[in-house]
């Protein structure tokens, strides 16, 4: 798995490129095996600056071949084609013996002389007479670490006097480079340019754009680029490496648009580091091999203390090992430390340590960390473990797995835990609190699908009551999150609560969880009192931003059912934060309340809550609530219109979902409504019905209406009357019983209609009455319109009251920001208008409907629109105006703006600032521009921005 692009080096590559094209002149590049030195040459080819040299590359090798001069020779091999051009000086005939196959455009070769040196001399002249003759050329030499002794006298000569319009670079390794090699390029004539560029380690962010970059993703996760950069100490070839393997083996998997990791440990060291590393340790002494195994075992760079103590050694002994293998460059000097300079370097070796001798330098290692201030706890816990010390282990995975966690890191937590209640011997008593902290980790780490069966079976153990409750409460949150048992998790909840006495703030949070209406055969009125009860408890929680956390919960059920009391307790929590949340778990209130205001159409609210919310996980780096946060936003974008860019960014956050369907489902329902309204009906229809399905089956009935309205609208334009019926009965079958009457009275206008091209109109005109009475005193903003819709859909006997209707959802839809909804109406609206002989007035609202679509982008909707309005005789405009232009392929000014500042190193969050976005707008046209621009990294961004700015200037110089 190879980059197409050159990945955080392009800074590099400028003044590469900038040297060369300003021949006579050298460029050093120095670097580590697997740094990128071979990449960044080849990307050379490439550049409009040198496009008139000629490039000539040749490498040196490690098994050298008899003939001296190779990396030369290899250069030049392929130049026959154009030898056939040029008139060679008679010298050149001396390279006849080492370039045969070009014999035949060669001069003659001369007499022999009887002095080698003199005949290597006259080689060397040929050599250059060659080259001027190529030149304006660049001769490449890679390598040169393992370069001749022949080649290095070459380059010597070469550089002495270089011809005019030639570039040289030299690529070697600087850990294993001869003095001599160095020292070629230290005294050149004054008119030869020279550089030298030390190419460093990729950070995480550059491993991260290298892994989007092979494997065609927009980004990875920033844990995957932590947990590659950590491996692969940021060396694209080594990246690249560990990315084919975890392919091959089956760890790196296709998901849907892009690339999953299914495990990120227990993978091999490819096989050129191992042999390159363990060849290099094999003539050490006895003693500095003994440290490099611990060096190994130890893994990560530890100070002097500790490597000695693994091995066993007094100072002195450890001081003249240590000496040889820093002065061999197997180990590496790291802020005072010591230790391999990458990580598969070190387990390169680990890997040839006999298994009994591992498991004893992993003992002696977990004994010398523990004395360390303070003690590296994960450390000393994976030593223990490959010692066979299980017991140990245990207590000090527990430890190491609290530390995680006050530090922020849930998944290393899963990791840690999950291995000891696997496989370590444990009683009930341990294993219980163990099981607690790992279920409310993997929620946390967006994991929760992975412990079921474990946090289940200690369950079944014989456990202290107070454990039990707590465990049998998390179990149920654990199953919720995953969306996997909703009655097995109300029963764990049930019982949580008379087992919870002692815990008010998991009481209160499970009778919470046992109001959330979840279960399709459960009616509302079982759930409310569980929330009542919840209220009682909370003032007894004493811990404030829990409670706050708890009144976000509370509410949220609330808002879809149109209960007003939700404002009563978003009053509460804005009073306690002062409308700027500071805790996660009023960071997780804002989203609560805010998503949900967002499926119930008060979208001011939702926009308040959800953007603070916003702004307050980014700054905290709360990377499961931003994306909550995050899918909230995109479905409101999604429900005002706001859908620029939003088709790319909702890609980014489905994948970034992928695996954890409860988190991702309200996201997904955005790309399945946005091909609908593009027209891509086939996969319109594959992404609704599976998701209808998928929300049903997860309770989701407060996101349901979106989906169900696209899908009865795509089965009635492909005239499938029956599904579109089904799929009404399918919500009105919810709605009621759950009583979701906010959210759900979205969709009353497409179930009316689904019913009354079954031919069941009166039954539709009774279920818009028993809406009408239902919601009758409740808080739900998105009623007015809807009932004027449907009843406009009604009476489609009478076109002119149907306009009339129409005409009125429209507007209040346009009041409360719902512009796909208002346009449907005053298309619908028109058509009557039509059938009422008032072409006038229809060609107003068809125009205006038209407007709307186009301004979303709605070219499916905008398409029937204009193709009925021809119909009809009315003239609607044939291209867009007003509102917001189509830039097509093209990048929106807006676009390029934000493009440019994050090609010059600009931050999401730096781009918000200067121009007064979101991040999740800057989010958005960032990758709109990397799709429009055909590049796959920010960095390549800045390339091809250069480009089109180079094509505009030729202008019309190009075919």
């Amino acid at each position: 798995m190879v980059s197409p692009t050159l990945v955080g080096r392009s800074a590099e590559l400028e003044r590469l490129a900038a040297v060369v094209s300003s021949p006579p002149s050298v460029v050093v590049v120095d670097g580590e095996a697997g740094i990128g030195k071979t990449r960044l040459v080849t990307e050379l080819a490439a550049r409009p600056e040198v496009a008139d040299q000629r490039l000539l590359v040749g490498r040196c090798h490690r098994i050298r071949e008899s003939f001296p001069l190779g990396p030369v020779i290899e250069a030049l091999r392929g130049v026959g084609e154009a030898l056939a051009a040029v008139t060679l000086s008679p010298v050149a005939g001396a390279l006849r013996p080492l370039l045969p196959e070009l014999a035949d455009l060669l001069p003659p070769a001369p007499e022999p002389l009887d002095d080698r040196a003199a005949e290597r001399h006259r080689m060397f002249r040929g050599l250059v007479g060659l080259l001027e003759s190529l030149s304006p050329a660049v001769l490449v030499l890679e390598d040169l670490h393992w370069a001749d002794e022949q080649t290095a006298d070459f380059v010597r000569y070469l550089l002495a006097e270089p011809p005019p319009k030639l570039s040289l670079v030299l690529t070697f390794r600087g850990e294993e480079v001869e003095p001599g090699i160095r020292a070629l390029t230290a005294a050149l004539p004054a008119a030869t340019g020279r550089a030298e560029i030390v190419l460093a380690p990729l950070d995480r962010e550059r491993t991260g754009e290298l892994a989007a970059a092979i494997m065609d993703l927009n980004r990875v996760s920033d844990e995957f680029a932590g947990y590659l950069r950590e491996r692969t100490s940021g060396l694209p070839f080594a990246i690249e490496e560990l990315l084919a393997l975890m392919r091959a083996r089956g760890t790196l998997i296709r998901r849907g648009s892009g690339w999953a990791r299914r495990a990120l440990d227990e993978l091999d060291v490819p096989a050129g580091i191992r042999d390159s590393v363990l060849e290099r340790v094999s003539g050490l002494t006895t003693p500095a091999r003994t440290l490099v195994e611990v060096a190994a075992v130890l893994q990560v760079p530890v100070a002097h203390g500790v490597l000695f103590a693994t091995a066993g050694w007094t100072g002195e002994q450890g001081n003249r090992a240590l000496e040889e293998a820093l002065s061999a460059g197997v180990l590496a000097a790291q802020r005072g430390d010591y230790g391999f300079r990458h990580l598969l370097a070190a387990q390169a070796v680990y890997e040839a340590i006999p298994q009994p001798r591992r498991g004893e330098l992993h003992g002696r290692a977990a004994d010398a960390l523990r004395v360390n201030t303070p003690v590296p706890l994960g450390q000393v816990a994976h030593h223990l473990r490959y010692a066979g010390r299980l017991e140990e282990w245990a207590v000090a995975a527990g430890r190491a797995a609290d530390q995680a966690i006050g530090l922020g890191n849930d998944a290393e937590a899963v990791r840690l835990l999950e291995a000891v209640l696997r496989h370590a011997p444990l009683t009930p008593e341990q294993a219980g609190p163990l099981a607690v902290t790992l279920a409310r980790s993997a929620i946390e780490a967006l994991r929760a699908g992975e412990v079921v069966d474990l946090v289940g079976a200690v369950l079944d153990l014989d456990l202290a009551p107070e454990v039990r409750g707590e465990l049998r409460f998390r179990l149920g949150l654990v199953l919720h999150e995953a969306g996997d048992d909703p009655k097995r998790a109300a029963r764990l909840f049930a019982a949580a609560v008379d087992e919870l006495d002692d815990r008010p703030d998991l009481k209160a949070w499970a009778m919470v969880m046992l109001g959330i209406p979840v279960t399709p055969d459960v009616a509302l009125a079982e759930y409310r009192p569980w929330l009542m009860r919840a209220l009682e408890v909370i003032p007894d929680v004493g811990d404030p931003p829990f409670e706050v956390f708890l009144l976000g919960k509370i509410a949220m059920v609330l808002v879809p059912i149109g209960d007003p009391v939700w404002r009563e307790l978003l009053a509460r929590i804005e009073a306690r934060t002062g409308g700027q949340p500071r805790h996660r778990r009023e960071v997780n209130a804002y989203w609560s309340v805010g998503a949900e205001a967002c499926f119930a159409g008060h979208y001011d609210v939702a926009d308040r809550l959800l953007t603070t919310g916003r702004r307050v996980a980014d700054a905290s780096e709360s990377a499961r609530l931003a994306l909550s946060l995050r899918s909230a936003l995109a479905l409101l974008d999604l429900c005002r219109g706001s859908w620029t860019g939003l088709g790319d960014e909702v890609g980014v956050l489905i994948d970034e979902l992928a695996g954890h369907p409860r988190a991702s489902i309200d996201v997904q329902v955005v790309p399945a409504v946005l091909a609908l309204a593009r027209g891509e009906l086939d996969e319109a229809h594959r992404l609704l019905g599976d998701l209808v399905d998928q929300i049903e089956e997860l309770g989701g009935f407060d996101v349901l209406p979106l989906p169900v309205t696209a899908l009865i609208r795509l089965a009635l334009a492909r005239d499938d009357v029956a599904l579109a019926a089904a799929t009404a009965d399918r919500l009105l079958a919810v709605v009621e019983p759950k009583g979701v009457w906010a959210a759900g009275v979205r969709a009353l206008p497409a179930a009316v209609e689904a019913l009354v091209a079954a031919g069941r109109g009166a039954e539709a005109a009774i279920v818009v009455d028993r809406y009408e009475a239902a919601v009758a005193g409740l808080d739900t903003p998105l009623a007015v319109p809807a009932f004027h819709h449907a009843r406009g859909i009604l009476q489609a006997g009478d076109p002119a009251s149907a306009a009339r209707e129409l005409t009125v959802a429209a507007d209040h839809y346009a009041a409360l920001s719902c512009p796909y909804e208002a346009a449907q109406a005053r298309e619908r609206a028109g058509l009557a208008l039509l059938e009422a002989d008032r072409a006038d007035d229809a060609g107003g609202a068809l125009r205006a409907a038209l407007a709307g679509f186009r301004e979303l982008g709605a070219s499916w909707d905008a398409g029937r629109v204009a193709q009925a309005a021809r119909q009809h005789g009315v003239t609607v405009p044939v291209h867009h105006r007003g509102g917001r232009p189509s830039y097509g392929a093209e990048l929106s000014p807006r676009e390029r703006e934000v493009a440019e500042l994050a090609a010059a190193g600009r931050t999401n969050k730096e781009i918000a600032a200067d121009l007064y976005l979101s991040v999740n707008t800057v989010a958005r046209h960032i990758t709109a521009a990397m799709r429009k621009l055909g590049v796959t990294s920010r960095v390549a961004i800045i390339h091809r921005l250069r480009d089109e700015a180079g094509q505009v200037e030729t202008g019309g110089q190009q075919n």
